[in-house]
């Protein structure tokens, strides 16, 4: 196992992948601090708009629009790469367990996820600092953290049915369609009363605090966990018995 971590951290280091991951972490905090910045300025200058706002919206985008087809693309990119390249067919003669090879890749990816929510976290701050914004305090940065990471955390565990559809279809092209059409339902679900019991709003609900009061919040993290678990259980099955050609 540590071998294989080993490995795929030397194919991150010389892939241009993780950098390009790092500027679509950076579009949220852009698109929210920067046009917040200049409404205030050029739109309404009586408009104060302070960190929690900003905050709190940068997560919202980050985890209900941003991060599904961002973290998607890093998952096919994960679970594909071999496949495109022809060499899982040479990996597994190592030989190497194929349930090992998987644990593995989550394993970067929950890394590398948590990473990328760290960066958009962290550029909101910075930007917010640089831009003057009002109502920062130190439990505000850690209480903002920690939404961040619970949005982070939650999309990992979401992850697996997208990685079921990346070694599935062995493509990048319907994973990303998979993770374009879960952000339109997030859209459409935006304003709805039931949107608890969609996993990925739910995510967005639970990181944000703002989980809505029809159903119990129990719906919520029972629909997360299923999910993430019949997709996990899927991805091992389905690994494990396919021909490698």
């Amino acid at each position: 196992m540590i071998n294989l971590l080993y490995t795929e951290l030397l194919k991150l280091k010389r892939s241009k992948m993780f950098l390009i991951s790092v500027l679509g972490a950076a579009v949220a905090p852009f698109m929210v601090v920067v046009a917040s910045y200049i409404y205030m300025k050029t739109e309404d200058s009586h408009q104060i708009i302070t960190f929690p706002e900003l905050f709190s919206e940068t997560n919202l985008y980050t985890v209900l629009l941003i991060g599904v087809p961002l973290y998607g693309v890093v998952s096919a990119y994960l679970f594909n790469r071999e496949y495109l390249e022809d060499t899982l067919k040479n990996l597994l003669t190592i030989p190497v367990s194929r349930i090992s090879l998987i644990m593995s890749k989550l394993i970067i990816l929950f890394m590398w996820i948590m990473f990328l929510t760290f960066v958009a976290w962290g550029l909101t701050l910075f930007l917010g600092v640089l831009g003057q914004f009002q109502g920062l305090s130190p439990l505000l940065i850690v209480k903002s953290l920690g939404n961040f990471m619970t949005g982070g955390l939650l999309l990992f565990i979401l992850s697996t049915p997208i990685v079921l559809v990346a070694v599935v279809m062995k493509n990048y092209v319907p994973t990303i369609i998979f993770t374009i059409v879960i952000t339109l339902i997030n859209v459409m679900s935006g304003n709805s009363e039931h949107r608890g019991l969609f996993p990925w709003a739910a995510a967005g609900d639970i990181a944000n605090d703002t989980l809505q009061p029809t159903y119990p919040a129990e719906v919520s993290y029972i629909a997360i966990f299923a999910t993430s678990i019949i997709g996990l259980i899927a991805t091992i099955v389905y690994f494990k018995k396919v021909d490698i050609h």
